[in-house]
């Protein structure tokens, strides 16, 4: 399944785990079901601290589930996470193990306090750009909340399910059954999503600044130019948006921009961040702008 340089990488990365794991596999009698009990047992084999387990009993098999040794999956694969979602597999080997995330601590403490239990699907394609950041949030979730599932499930899987649930386009994500949201969505959409208090805690710290002299509202390429010339002028300057990037974090493919001549929109947009912040630009998301005091 792995070959040889993937194998190999992937080991490296095992060695980081923080304590031991268990790929519990649930499986049928179908081709698919022998490719995933072959990428299962491949994995086991690259770490003392993983071992696999094929008496899992998920509502969809095939599928596998990745769990701390003694404690249940919280997140699961119903399908072959290669392509793009590659990498959220060894992400979540790794959280599961307790690495720690590569987010920061507000965000992290955010996810904490969710407080949720829930089962969250999310249906992918192996050759969607978009699905694995979504994949990987609502894994992080899963991981830090107690009583939560998160499944990524391969359309090319589970035909049957796209057509009962009207799948037209992925990444689409359901909580519990029901229909929550689809395309490109950052970690922190999603826990603004889910945390029915997070438009007022966001409004409530904004409130708390004291008055910034330029406050822009978007974070999309003419908001943030905009900060930018503000903020060189030493002019207090904040931006307040529901995302950073706008539409550009929308777009993988931009060749029309002045003086690019080919990028992809996550790329730009995080580029652009990190361009505005070297300004001492303050960034705050904001789900409702009617929030903001005075506005």
């Amino acid at each position: 399944m792995l070959d040889q340089n993937t194998t190999a990488q992937l080991k490296a990365l095992l060695e980081r785990l923080e304590g031991p794991i268990e790929l519990v596999a649930t499986l049928d009698s179908s081709d698919k079901s022998d490719k995933i009990k072959e990428l299962v047992t491949e994995i086991a084999a690259l770490s003392d601290q993983v071992t696999a387990r094929f008496d899992g009993n998920n509502k969809r098999a095939p599928s596998f589930g990745v769990a701390k040794a003694g404690e249940p999956p919280r997140v699961f694969f119903a399908g072959l996470p290669m392509g793009h979602e590659f990498t959220s597999l060894i992400l979540a080997l790794l959280q599961t193990s307790g690495y720690a995330p590569k987010v920061s601590d507000e965000v992290l403490a955010s996810i904490k306090d969710l407080g949720i239990q829930s089962d969250f699907d999310v249906f992918v394609s192996l050759s969607c750009h978009n699905c694995p950041d979504v994949v990987q949030a609502l894994n992080l979730i899963a991981i830090y909340n107690p009583g939560t599932t998160a499944t990524m499930i391969d359309g090319a899987f589970f035909q049957d399910e796209v057509e009962e649930r009207k799948i037209m386009a992925v990444p689409m994500v359901f909580q519990d059954g029901n229909h929550i949201g689809q395309g490109r969505m950052t970690l922190e959409e999603i826990i603004a999503k889910l945390d029915t208090n997070s438009a007022a805690k966001e409004a409530e710290k904004l409130n708390a600044k004291a008055a910034f002299d330029v406050l822009v509202i978007g974070g999309g390429p003419a908001g943030n130019t905009a900060a930018i010339y503000a903020a060189r002028k030493g002019i207090n300057t904040g931006i307040v948006a529901e995302r950073f990037g706008g539409q550009v974090m929308d777009t993988m493919d931009i060749e029309n921009f002045t003086s690019i001549k080919k990028t992809q929109g996550p790329k730009f947009a995080a580029e652009m961040e990190a361009h505005v912040r070297e300004y001492g630009v303050d960034i705050m998301n904001l789900q409702r702008v009617s929030d903001i005091k005075g506005a």
